[in-house]
């Protein structure tokens, strides 16, 4: 990632209600100016393969989706040399290690853990970034 503003992250999130929250708190982040909601893994993984989208510099996934699930996602999008350039991320509800240590294996620079208060998911952002800069 060659830059830390205007930011374009692509968000797979099937609960309607948390995709809702963190959407609007990835809004709210002054380095975030392109967010956008797909509500599972196949739509995540056909918006990158379409060469009309631009692609993000930065993916959040939730694990538990239907029809494509986030460690399929991340599996693909490490095989895939173009893909594999994008910056991932996985977040759950479960804090399940295995999980954890499969979403790293598929490379994801962080797990987080999804969290169980609203107002904490203002944090998220801020977390993603904290790693990015890390692993600059």
């Amino acid at each position: 990632m060659k830059k830390l503003r205007n930011l374009h992250i692509l968000i797979a999130e099937d609960d309607f209600d948390d995709g809702e929250v963190i959407l609007e708190s990835f809004k709210k982040h002054p380095l975030f100016l392109k967010v956008e909601i797909l509500r599972n893994g196949k739509q995540l993984l056909d918006y990158l393969n379409d060469e009309t989208k631009s692609k993000p510099d930065l993916i959040l996934t939730d694990l538990n989706m239907p029809i494509i699930n986030g460690l399929e996602v991340l599996k693909e999008i490490c095989h895939h040399p173009e893909f594999k350039k994008i910056t991932t991320f996985a977040y759950s509800t479960s804090s399940n290690p295995v999980y954890q240590a499969k979403c790293i294996d598929f490379g994801a620079k962080a797990f987080l853990t999804k969290p169980t208060e609203i107002s904490e998911f203002d944090e998220i952002p801020q977390k993603i970034i904290q790693v990015v800069l890390q692993n600059l």
